[in-house]
C-alpha cells in the first residue's frame, strides 16, 4: 500500500511529526515526457549535460558510471567501477566526473570524455549523493549535514545541517543544484526537498507518488533516486533505482497537506 503523505513527513523528520511538520508544502508534478531507462540499474547519482545523461549505479559488482542516451535510454559508454566497492552519487566538474563510494571512503576523477580513471581519493565518513554550484562540490553523507568542499582537494570549506520546520532531515540519497537550490531524494520516500544552501532550511515538498512505479515496485531496493536538470532548457527529469522509465516533470502549485 502507498504510504500516505502524513506518514512520509514522519519518515523524513528525525524525531515524531509534529504540526510544525505539516506547514511545509508540497508540489505534486506533471508528467510531460517518459522515456525508456535501464531497468537493471541501480540509479545512485544522475545529471544531465550537452544532451546526455550521466549515471552512476550502485552494489558490489555491479557499480558504473555511463553516459546514457536521454531518447531510448541506451548506454552509449560504460565503466566499472572495482566490484568490491559500492558506488554512489557523481557530479561533472570541469573535464572530469567525480564520483564517490558509500563505506569505502575513497572516490574517483574520471575523465569525462573517455571514462579514463585520473585519480582517486580518500575522504571521511560515508558517500551518498554529489552535486555542485559552480564552485564547490556539495556532498550528503546520510546524516543531517550537506557538506560543501573544495573541487581540487575534495577537502571541506563549510557545513550546514538540513531542518524541516526546525527538525534535521537526513538520508539525502541523489542531489541536484536546481535553480539555485539543493534538491534532494529522500531515501525510501516518495520525496523529493528543496533546500536552501544557505541556511540548510528545507523550503518545500515535491510529491513523486504519481509515478506509477513507486506504487509497483519490483523489490523493495526500487524506489525514486534520480534528479537531472538541464539548466539551457529548464527540464525536470527524476528516475529510481531499477525503474523502467525517466520521466521529465514539471512542478504544480504548491498545496498544504492534509492535517
Amino acid at each position: 500500500m502507498r504510504l500516505r503523505l502524513s506518514s512520509l513527513l514522519t519518515v523524513i523528520l528525525l524525531g515524531c511529526a509534529s504540526a510544525a511538520a505539516a506547514a511545509l508544502p508540497v508540489h505534486g508534478i506533471q508528467v510531460k515526457a517518459a522515456y525508456p531507462h535501464d531497468a537493471r540499474a541501480y540509479t545512485q547519482g544522475l545529471l544531465y549535460l550537452d544532451g546526455d545523461l550521466y549515471e552512476s549505479t550502485g552494489l558490489e559488482g555491479r557499480s558504473t558510471i555511463r553516459r546514457v542516451r536521454l531518447s531510448d535510454g541506451v548506454v552509449l559508454q560504460q565503466k566499472a567501477i572495482s566490484p568490491e566497492l559500492f558506488g554512489e552519487g557523481m557530479v561533472n566538474w570541469g573535464s572530469e566526473l567525480i564520483s564517490v563510494t558509500w563505506r569505502d571512503q575513497v572516490g574517483f576523477r574520471w575523465d569525462l570524455k573517455t571514462f579514463a580513471l585520473r585519480s582517486s581519493f580518500k575522504y571521511p565518513g560515508e558517500g551518498w549523493a554529489l552535486t555542485q554550484d559552480g564552485k564547490h562540490l556539495i556532498l550528503s553523507d546520510g546524516t543531517p549535514n550537506l557538506r560543501f568542499l573544495d573541487p581540487k582537494t575534495f577537502r571541506e570549506v563549510r557545513r550546514v545541517r538540513i531542518t524541516a520546520e526546525g527538525r534535521p532531515v537526513a538520508n539525502l540519497n541523489e542531489i541536484e543544484w536546481v535553480k539555485g537550490e539543493v534538491w534532494g531524494n529522500i531515501w525510501q520516500t516518495n520525496l523529493i526537498v528543496r533546500i536552501d544552501p544557505k541556511t540548510g532550511i528545507v523550503k518545500s515538498l515535491i510529491d513523486l507518488s504519481s509515478l506509477p512505479e513507486t506504487a509497483r515496485k519490483p523489490n523493495i531496493d526500487a524506489v525514486p533516486n534520480g534528479i537531472a536538470y538541464d539548466s539551457k532548457g529548464d527540464r525536470l527529469f527524476v528516475t529510481g533505482k531499477l525503474w523502467p522509465r525517466l520521466y521529465e516533470v514539471s512542478l504544480t502549485p504548491p498545496r498544504m497537506p492534509a492535517k
